[in-house]
């Protein structure tokens, strides 16, 4: 496996950790968003989500951002 890769997706053991969920239901937070994807035209590879947009939808990894009051 190209490690190279695992930095720009995120494959379901990575969701499974992230949220303490099962595998089916990474597979269900993953297909979500893909299917988000394809509705905007973009193209995607299923069982995995670009680590960019889960972490933009799911407002992981922005720094700048402030927590709801």
């Amino acid at each position: 496996m190209i490690r190279r890769v695992s930095k720009t997706f995120l494959f379901v053991e990575d969701v499974m950790q992230l949220f303490g969920c099962s595998r089916a239901k990474a597979y269900q937070i993953i297909a979500g968003l893909n299917q988000e994807l394809k509705e905007r035209g973009y193209l995607f590879v299923a069982g995995r989500i670009s680590r960019r947009y889960f972490e933009e939808r799911y407002g992981a990894g922005d720094t700048n951002r402030k927590a709801p009051a």
